[in-house]
């Protein structure tokens, strides 16, 4: 029995194709485009933590230390295209809270960042943007050999 033309299937493929294409391809890119911006706040967050605490156990006295670490965290963050404003630093010391640059004391730099998804509308945001929060932790000890006023 022979087929009309009507009932023929053909050309229907790429149309096909680039629907199912379409529905994939959407979110695999917005995928890739959501973990890229991740990724690289997180190692903005590491590095930013990392150099702060180094920073802080090379300086010469607590103010300039504060300072420093500051200074260091501000700029890693910067590397990476993140918003130092929406990012908080804490500095903790070990084993006395009062001198952060005794010998042998531990100086511990926690970063926490919150960096928004790309491409999120405004309507499903209300108030703030979603965002993922992202925290890095680094300890640095104080030289032994460090002169102490």
């Amino acid at each position: 029995m022979p087929r009309s033309r009507l009932s023929s299937d053909g050309g229907s493929a790429s149309l096909e194709f680039i629907t199912a294409g379409m529905i994939l391809l959407v979110p695999v890119v917005y995928l890739v485009l959501a973990m890229s911006s991740i990724q690289s706040a997180s190692l903005a967050v590491e590095g930013a933590s990392r150099q702060a605490a180094r920073v802080f156990v090379q300086a010469d006295d607590g103010s300039s230390a504060a300072s420093s670490a500051e200074r260091a965290f501000r700029f890693a963050l910067a590397d990476y295209g993140v918003d130092a404003d929406a990012a908080t630093i804490s500095i903790s010391c070990e084993p006395d809270p009062r001198d952060c640059l005794a010998r042998h004391g531990y100086v511990t730099v926690t970063v926490s960042a919150s960096v928004p998804l790309p491409l999120t509308p405004a309507a499903i945001t209300v108030d703030r943007p979603l965002s993922v929060t992202l925290e890095s932790t680094a300890t640095q000890q104080v030289s032994r050999f460090r002169i102490t006023p």
